[in-house]
C-alpha cells in the first residue's frame, strides 16, 4: 500500500525548498521501493531547485543515496527486500544500439519508475535525476538499485550515486589514466577531488591539483594531489607543463565547466594528450579553440557524463577498494544532518565550503 513521509521539495524556481508530505505508491512491475538511510546534497539538486534543468516543478530533490530495498513489484529479480544498494540514475535498457554493442555505459534508453510519487493533494513530482532521496521511501526502477557490500556505511557508500563517481569515472574510465601518468585536475571540489583519488588509485605518479581556492587546494593534497596550482597566482598552464618537464600532461580533468578552464586544461597537456571534460558548462557558453591547435595537438577530447560508469560493475568494485582501505570515500563526508538542513546545506555549497553535506535520514 501507498506510504505517506515526509520529504524536501522544491515548490518553484528559485525559492528556498521545503518540506513536504509525499506519497510514495507500492512498486509496480519492474520497481522498488527503498528505504533511505542516507543521501548527499549535490550541485545538481541545486540546478533543479534554480530550474537550471528543467521546469518540470515541484522537484522531489536528492538522488545521491543508499539505503535498503522495503519491497519490490512483479517480474523484479535482480534485487529483493533487505538488500542493501546504492541508487543510481542509469538503469540501462540492454536493447539500445550502445547496450547491443556492449557499450551498456552509453546506454541510450535508461529508465526510472513509470508511477509517479505525488504530494499529498496528488501534484505529480519530478524526482531529480528519476530518484527523488530526501524522504523516508522512494521509488525507483530496479534497475537503479545496485546491490553492494552492507559492511559501507551507508553515508559513504550513497556518495557513489552521483558526484564522486563521476570524478572517479572521469579518471578511471574516461581518461583511461594508468600506473606512471601525469595528470592535472582543474577544480578540486568534489567530483575534482574524486578524480584526484581516481588518478591516485591508477597510481599516476604525478597528480596536479588546480584551484583558486587554498581550502580546495588542501582536500586536494589529502586525496592525493603531489602538487597543487593555485590558479589566482600563477598561470597554471605553465605551472603544469613546469611540473612535467615541460611536456604537459597526460591527462587533464577539467570539473568546473567554463570555457576559459577549458582551454586553460586543454593547452596544459601533453601532445597526444587527453583532456576529459566532467564539469557541466551552462546552455549560453560557447567554446573558441584554434583549429590548427585542435588537429595538430592530436589526443582525444572528450566528455564524461556519470563518469561512464557502469553501476552493476564500479558500485561494488569500489565500496570493495574502500573496505580494503584503498579508496578513502569517509574523507568526502564534511558534515551530516537531516532533511531540514538541505536549505542550508545548499548555501554552505554556493561558499565552497564542504565537500559533501550528506543528510541521514
Amino acid at each position: 500500500m501507498p506510504i505517506e513521509t515526509q520529504g524536501v521539495v522544491a515548490l518553484a524556481k528559485g525559492q528556498p525548498v521545503s518540506l513536504e508530505t509525499v506519497v510514495v505508491p507500492e512498486p509496480g512491475p519492474g520497481e522498488a521501493r527503498v528505504e533511505i538511510q542516507a543521501c548527499g546534497v549535490c550541485h545538481t539538486d541545486l540546478h533543479y531547485r534554480e530550474g537550471g534543468i528543467s521546469d518540470d516543478f515541484p522537484f522531489l530533490l536528492g538522488h545521491e543515496a543508499a539505503g535498503i530495498v522495503e519491497s519490490v513489484g512483479p517480474g523484479v529479480t535482480e534485487v529483493a527486500p533487505g538488500d542493501f544498494v546504492i541508487l543510481n540514475w542509469r538503469a540501462v535498457c540492454g536493447q539500445c544500439r550502445a547496450c547491443r554493442r556492449g557499450r551498456p555505459w552509453y546506454c541510450f534508453d535508461t529508465h526510472n519508475a513509470k508511477q509517479k510519487m505525488t504530494l499529498a493533494d496528488g501534484t505529480p513530482l519530478s524526482p531529480a535525476l528519476g530518484i527523488g532521496a530526501f524522504l523516508k521511501h522512494t521509488l525507483v526502477a530496479a534497475g537503479q538499485c545496485t546491490k553492494v557490500d552492507p559492511s559501507a556505511p551507508a553515508m559513504v557508500a550513497g556518495l557513489l550515486g552521483c558526484g564522486v563517481m563521476a570524478g572517479l569515472g572521469a579518471a578511471l574510465n574516461t581518461g583511461g589514466v594508468t600506473r606512471g601518468d601525469a595528470v592535472a585536475v582543474f577544480g578540486c571540489g568534489g567530483v575534482g577531488n574524486a578524480a584526484i583519488a581516481g588518478a591516485a588509485l591508477a597510481g599516476a605518479t604525478t597528480i596536479i591539483g588546480v584551484d583558486v581556492d587554498v581550502r580546495k587546494l588542501a582536500w586536494a593534497q589529502d586525496f592525493g594531489a603531489t602538487h597543487v596550482v593555485n590558479s589566482r597566482e600563477s598561470d597554471p598552464v605553465a605551472a603544469i607543463r613546469a611540473l612535467t618537464s615541460g611536456f604537459g600532461a597526460d591527462v587533464v580533468v577539467e570539473a568546473v565547466g567554463l570555457p576559459e578552464v577549458y582551454k586553460q586544461a586543454f593547452y596544459a597537456r601533453d601532445l597526444a594528450g587527453t583532456v576529459v571534460l566532467t564539469g557541466v558548462p551552462r546552455p549560453e557558453m560557447r567554446l573558441e579553440l584554434p583549429f590548427l591547435d585542435v588537429f595538430g595537438r592530436g589526443g582525444a577530447l572528450k566528455s564524461s557524463w556519470y563518469g561512464d560508469c557502469l553501476p552493476a560493475r564500479d558500485f561494488p568494485t569500489m565500496i570493495d577498494l574502500y573496505l580494503q582501505g584503498r579508496l578513502p570515500l569517509q574523507k568526502f563526508v564534511t558534515e551530516t544532518g537531516d532533511l531540514g538542513d538541505v536549505e542550508e546545506a545548499f548555501h554552505k555549497m554556493e561558499r565552497g565550503e564542504v565537500l559533501r553535506s550528506v543528510i541521514l535520514v
